[in-house]
């Protein structure tokens, strides 16, 4: 798809880029948006093999035959837009992405709690993702995150679920898919992302501390090796379905919530055309 001749006001703002930003910003660019990412100097996403934030480490990264490119300064923007690409820069606090003067800002960082860095003056609409944020306040609408029968919806009053702290049920499997740092240290996995694993495999260390598989399934992700990581850290996810293919394309979650993404942004659209 050529971007080039999307309108600058066009112009879609993601406040991280793991994962399900990754999955929302995906469905956005394939529906004409152009897209641009802040992450952190240093992303701690676990799916990394579907998540944008790959390129803070690479350089660049190509998620479902769409690349997403490093840039350090957002002057830079341009150019990558012209080259049919997502720009990424290291822009936590967004300060310069606002420049852009982006149509939407979608706070996809999934923190979990009440953000007060996230304000409905920071652009035309501003979109929050779960825990976190409440339309009306610091967001001009939320949309609920957590797997089950209200995943996906889009609420302009109130928040979503609260955390409930429990990974997602995925293939009968819970809280055992996904591995915490046992202890404070540096990260070196023993496994990549498409490994297929049984119970009892060495996964990784964290320092000299072993992680072990505690269950069989495919390797869905792992965070960056060579890092520091402190106790608590979810590091890893093994996927008990044991399908490849899903460690390489954005989730059934993600793409729920892509779609809830361009619901509120449409919705928004007609109601300001409506107020005018």
């Amino acid at each position: 798809m050529n971007q080039k001749n999307c309108h600058p006001r066009e112009i879609t703002a993601f406040r991280g880029a793991g994962d399900l930003a990754s999955g929302i910003a995906l469905r956005l660019w394939r529906s004409g948006y152009r897209v641009i990412l802040s992450e952190l100097p240093c992303p701690l996403c676990i799916r990394r093999s579907v998540a944008f934030a790959n390129a803070v480490y690479e350089g660049h990264m190509a998620v479902e035959g769409i690349e997403s490119i490093l840039i350090h300064d957002i002057a830079e923007a341009e150019t990558i837009w012209a080259e049919d690409k997502i720009p990424l820069l290291i822009d936590p606090d967004i300060s310069q992405i606002k420049e852009l003067n982006p149509s939407v800002i979608i706070d996809a960082r999934i923190m979990k709690s009440y953000r007060d860095d996230s304000h409905l003056s920071d652009a035309p609409l501003v979109i929050g993702l779960g825990p976190g944020f409440v339309a009306g306040e610091n967001a001009h609408a939320v949309i609920e995150t957590n797997r089950g029968h209200d995943l996906g919806r889009v609420f302009w009053k109130g928040s979503a679920e609260p955390d409930t702290g429990t990974p997602g049920m995925i293939g009968g499997e819970g809280p055992k898919r996904v591995q915490k740092a046992p202890a404070s240290g540096i990260f070196t996995p023993k496994v990549e992302i498409g490994d297929f694993v049984k119970e009892g495999d060495l996964l990784a260390l964290v320092g000299e501390t072993e992680i072990r598989s505690p269950l069989t399934g495919m390797v869905r992700g792992v965070i960056y090796p060579g890092i520091f990581v402190n106790k608590g850290l979810k590091i890893m996810d093994i996927d008990p379905r044991g399908e490849r293919r899903y460690c390489f394309t954005a989730s059934d979650k993600a793409n729920a919530l892509g779609g809830s993404v361009l619901e509120a942004i449409l919705t928004w659209n007609v109601r300001e055309s409506a107020r005018q």
